[in-house]
């Protein structure tokens, strides 16, 4: 490993001394490309010289740099929506050009208008990455008439969840745990509202939204899955705008505008919820008092400083708040702060520096008191946890030429785990119990190469070197090797002084991405990449909740390592009418939790002590189409794929199916424009069953029965096929001056599908000589929902 990074920083020299040689016959411009009605940053754009395949894109903050021999040359720039714009340059030295873009008119109408081929996916390097802007996100239809980031991605190749209402998502075989998820590149913990109907992403402030399943970017770290990129609006500096919307779930309100035109902007983003408003004229007793709601909010400002100076600084803070009277309360919410600061240093060196915080926490709270002061015979427990990160990130990127550029920085994250404290009331006595914090430190340096030697071919390889120490201040635990299956037995502990290193890995992630395009219109992909991950979350359940607990690697728990091999088929038609790509995936994950039989995991302070190390496996084959252009436009995924596990000491030590494997997994997305003013939406989803355990067998005791699984084999049955249909209805009204305004009216549901989250049995109330299996559906009929959404 160690001759490979040798070679490849000895080539990246290389390719320096030569861009350094021909110096003299080469100039760079390089600017900004922005929109020019709102001053927002387009990312992606294509910039290329015409009629040839010198070309680049925008990075995430709309720069781009493009080193062309000296003369003349015309400067393409285009992008998905916008009117492709030309502009001829004399390249005599160095030059800065700053691009505003203007909307095609014919984003009003039926068509789509695509810029040149470098757009195309048949021409990028990447693989598995799905792109989705807000406004392919506002066609699709609506859960209760709101557009959700969360359910968009649901609907792409290679995405499943283990059922409806569930809070987390899964990509490619792996745990909800297993995917990075980044607000403006702060991590995000709990990515859901209200149990998993809704995201924690205000679609008001997104602008763009990466989901990378596969040939992950050296900069990219931390999980073994996926990473969601989630970026904000940088708000309008052209302008004042509001935008809203009123539902009969939550509403919500955004408001944008310059601090000083061209110079500086704002955007902020609030929502809440009110199902608690509306349901308390129905509660009565010990149940008026119950709170079911959420809110959010989002802001961002961005300062341009000078020209090669800019500031960003963004911020997020949600929470759930869901409780029974005053006997049961439960509330937990994320808060991130982001500073990031872009410097250009010259036309070809490019820096972000970003710092960040992180915070998330829950609580829950139980008494059989339903009022305050119930006195000597209350009885009370509360338990709280958090999760806090500290972050720093500088990335650098250096346009060589048009045909070479390096990507390559650090990265710095510490963690601090509060697992639980839990605190008990009985009688008037007050007992406290605490699990040990726990500290992390988590570094890495990473460079990768891009390289595109013609239009035909093109690689991007690196090596990400990532560094974690598991620290003080805190108690290490040790113990027996035992049995697998069976709880290890405590054999000793040694406490650490805050800072002291406990235990210590190192990683070493090569990466690696190639296309080969055979001509225009068709190309081949590959890729492969190993990703670390050296924080777990600790769950029993099929889909993670709220109040699951997170840990770091320890000295008994390593960290996770994935290795994913991806090769890939694109098909783009020349009209650029719709797109076709097929790839296929293979994964093994190692270190991966598991857990013994009966495993304790709530305020377990030896819970190491019940966990197992898991081998597992997934491959599969993920097709899309999609159609860009026209009054018809959508696309269909279809996903077929396994997920397996082993782990010694479980289910005879045999490889058994993860709970949310999903053979099949089919999506079709359609939106119909009927006029200007009127569009239909319509989603419809098909997935296999998910595994489940179940008994084979019964033990009577006392004329009761209970189950059991004579086999100890895991997911031993699936169950019934998942399927779905979603309609949503657009009515734009008429402009009045500034004021826009449109109602979306959907249907959840359509038919009525009582989808099983999950299968129990159970003894008849009746009859206990019958036994009947019980169907528990999260959503089991049509759920209408109107929304007025406005702007002005």
């Amino acid at each position: 490993m160690k001759t490979r990074l040798i070679m490849l920083l000895s080539l990246c020299l290389l390719l320096l001394r030569e861009q350094h040689a021909n110096a003299q016959q080469r100039y760079t411009v390089s600017g900004y490309v922005k929109d020019q009605q709102n001053g927002e940053s387009l990312i992606g754009i294509s910039v290329s010289k015409a009629g040839t395949s010198l070309g680049t894109v925008t990075n995430e903050y709309g720069f781009y740099s493009l080193t062309l021999p000296a003369g003349e040359h015309d400067i393409q720039f285009s992008y998905i929506g916008y009117a492709p714009m030309k502009m001829h340059v004399s390249l005599k030295g160095n030059k800065t050009l700053d691009i505003k873009l203007e909307k095609s008119s014919s984003q009003l109408s039926t068509v789509t208008v695509r810029g040149d081929k470098q757009e195309k996916a048949v021409n990028t390097l990447t693989t598995s990455i799905n792109r989705l802007d807000i406004a392919q996100l506002k066609k699709m239809p609506t859960f209760m008439g709101e557009v959700d980031v969360l359910r968009s991605i649901q609907t792409l190749p290679g995405v499943n969840t283990v059922g409806e209402g569930a809070s987390g998502f899964n990509v490619r075989g792996g745990a909800a745990d297993e995917n990075l998820i980044l607000l403006d590149e702060a991590p995000v913990y709990n990515s859901t509202h209200m149990l998993g109907f809704f995201s924690v992403f205000n679609p008001d402030a997104v602008k763009n939204i990466n989901l990378i399943k596969g040939g992950f970017p050296a900069e990219y770290g931390g999980r073994t899955s996926s990473v969601l990129d989630i970026r904000m609006k940088d708000g309008n500096n052209q302008k004042f705008n509001a935008n809203g919307g009123i539902g009969n779930i939550f509403s919500r309100l955004s408001l944008e505008g310059p601090i000083q035109k061209d110079q500086s902007s704002f955007i902020i983003a609030g929502r809440r919820s009110y199902v608690d408003v509306l349901m308390k004229p129905f509660l009565k007793g010990d149940m008026k008092d119950t709170k079911l709601y959420f809110y959010d909010l989002t802001g961002k400002v961005n300062f341009k400083l000078n020209k090669n100076n800019n500031l960003f600084i963004s911020g997020y803070m949600g929470r759930d708040v869901f409780g029974f009277g005053t006997q049961v309360n439960m509330n937990w919410g994320n808060k991130t702060a982001t500073v990031r600061w872009n410097h250009v240093f010259n036309n070809r060196l490019f820096m972000n520096l970003t710092t960040l915080y992180s915070n998330y926490d829950y609580s829950l709270d139980f008494s059989n008191s339903s009022e305050k002061g119930a006195g000597e015979d209350e009885q009370a427990y509360s338990w709280t946890s958090h999760i806090i990160n500290y972050g720093v990130k500088p990335a650098f990127t250096y346009y060589i030429n048009a045909h070479n550029s390096l990507h390559f920085g650090v990265q710095g994250l510490y963690y601090t785990f509060k697992p639980g404290k839990g605190t008990g009331t009985e009688a008037g006595e007050v007992s406290v119990k605490e699990m040990t914090q726990q500290h992390g430190l988590e570094a890495a340096a990473y460079l990768d190469h891009e390289w595109k030697p013609s239009s035909r071919f093109g690689v991007q390889y690196g090596v990400r070197f990532s560094a974690y120490q598991f620290l003080g201040k805190g108690t290490a635990y040790y113990y027996n090797d035992t049995t697998p299956g069976i709880r290890r037995r405590l054999i000793g502990t040694k406490e650490y002084g805050a800072g002291d290193l406990i235990k210590a890995y190192n990683y070493l992630e090569p990466r690696i991405t190639a296309r080969y395009a055979l001509n225009d219109n068709h190309a081949l992909k590959a890729s492969y990449a190993r990703t670390t991950q050296y924080m777990h979350q600790l769950s029993n359940t099929a889909s993670p909740t709220p109040l699951d607990i997170w840990t770091p690697s320890t000295n008994n728990i390593k960290p996770q390592v994935a290795d994913q091999y991806t090769v890939g088929y694109v098909y783009d038609a020349p009209s650029g009418t719709y797109e076709i790509s097929a790839e296929a995936f293979y994964k093994n994950m190692e270190n991966q939790l598991d857990y013994i039989d009966n495993a304790n995991l709530q305020l377990n302070q030896l819970i190491e002590a019940d966990l197992l190390p898991s081998h597992s496996r997934s491959y599969g084959l993920e097709l899309m189409a999609k159609k860009e252009v026209g009054a018809t436009t959508g696309w269909i995924s279809y996903t077929l794929s396994r997920s397996e596990r082993q782990t010694e000491g479980i289910s005879l030590n045999e490889w058994f199916l993860n709970r949310y494997d999903r053979t099949h997994n089919l999506n079709l997305v359609v939106t119909h424009d009927f006029t200007k003013r009127t569009s239909l939406s319509a989603n419809w989803v098909y997935a296999s069953g998910t595994p489940a355990t179940y008994a084979d067998s019964r033990l009577e005791f006392q004329d009761w029965d209970i189950p059991y699984n004579s086999t100890e084999k895991r997911n031993n049955y699936r169950l019934p096929a998942f399927h779905r249909l979603d309609l949503s209805f657009t009515l734009k009204g008429k402009q009045l001056k500034r004021w826009k305004g449109e109602w979306v009216f959907s249907l959840y549901n359509v038919y009525a599908r009582r989808n099983a989250y999950t299968v129990y049995f159970r003894q008849n109330e009746d009859d206990k000589n019958k036994k009947e299996a019980v169907r528990l559906s999260i959503i089991g009929s049509i759920i209408p929902g109107i929304t007025y959404n406005f702007k002005f």
